[in-house]
């Protein structure tokens, strides 16, 4: 399939999507969320990738959406509502994914390529990276998960502070209160990402799936039940998969685990 505004490139079991409109700080207009939405469709269908790097060509992820085409956007409200529906349900396909999606987060990540980000599992950023939500900057409100979960990822404080204050913070102060995994100098960020995704393909691809289940079930649970439902499940991956076993039987006899997936 032919994409517009991203680059999909499959090497070996890592995808790499790049969002390719750096002139205008690859945007997350319409068009280009339907093509990410029908990369990962076509990602899934193919099940050859393990791990997604998602990254943004030039001085940025993504600074957020078209405020332009917001201006007509926002006079047909039925077509904004669709726009809203498709970037919400974009952002929970990578969450709900079997793939593992980092973020390589260079330049400017603000508005809805910070929502973008908050919905992959792992986010590196270089350092001198500027993320935040900024959408209050400009009288708009993050439409695409972000108020939901920029809470739960660094906290209620940090959130209304990103949010009501519309700043921008570096990629060291991101790493320090949590907002991604880690930050790197800027010329070693794909470098870092890509032995991030080598690194996960070592992994029982079976067990960092569930692993990825277990932690969405803290977000989408109470307590009491998110402790019952990894017990169900932990209880059915050690007792019935080849992985699980293996994985102990390579510990003993001093060896690399063979896993299969299964």
């Amino acid at each position: 399939m032919a994409f517009d505004n991203i680059e999909l490139k499959l090497d070996g079991m890592v995808a790499e999507l790049m969002l390719d409109r750096p002139d205008q700080m690859n945007p997350l207009d319409w068009a280009t969320v339907k093509e990410l939405a029908a990369a990962f469709g076509q990602l899934e269908a193919d099940a050859t990738a393990r791990v997604v790097l998602i990254s943004g060509r030039g001085k940025a992820f993504s600074a957020g959406g078209d405020l332009k085409a917001y201006m007509e956007l926002y006079r047909k409200p039925n077509e904004f509502r669709a726009f809203l529906d498709d970037f919400r349900r974009l952002n929970s396909a990578i969450e709900s994914s079997s793939m593992v999606i980092i973020a390589a987060v260079n330049g400017f990540c603000v508005a809805g390529g910070l929502e973008l980000m908050l919905a992959c599992d792992l986010a590196l950023a270089a350092v001198e990276a500027r993320i935040g939500d900024g959408h209050l900057n400009f009288g708009q409100l993050p439409g695409a998960g972000g108020s939901q979960r920029l809470p739960r990822a660094i906290g209620p404080a940090r959130a209304r502070d990103l949010i009501y204050s519309g700043r921008l913070v570096d990629g060291a102060e991101a790493e320090r209160i949590g907002l991604v995994a880690r930050s790197v100098p800027d010329a070693e960020l794909m470098q870092a990402a890509r032995e991030l995704a080598d690194g996960l393909l070592q992994k029982s691809p079976l067990g960092l799936a569930e692993a990825k289940a277990l932690l969405a079930g803290s977000r989408e649970m109470d307590f009491s039940a998110a402790i019952q439902a990894e017990s169900e499940l932990v209880h059915r991956y050690a007792t019935t998969s080849h992985d699980a076993m293996e994985g102990l039987a390579a510990f003993a006899e001093k060896r690399k685990p063979e896993f299969t997936g299964n």
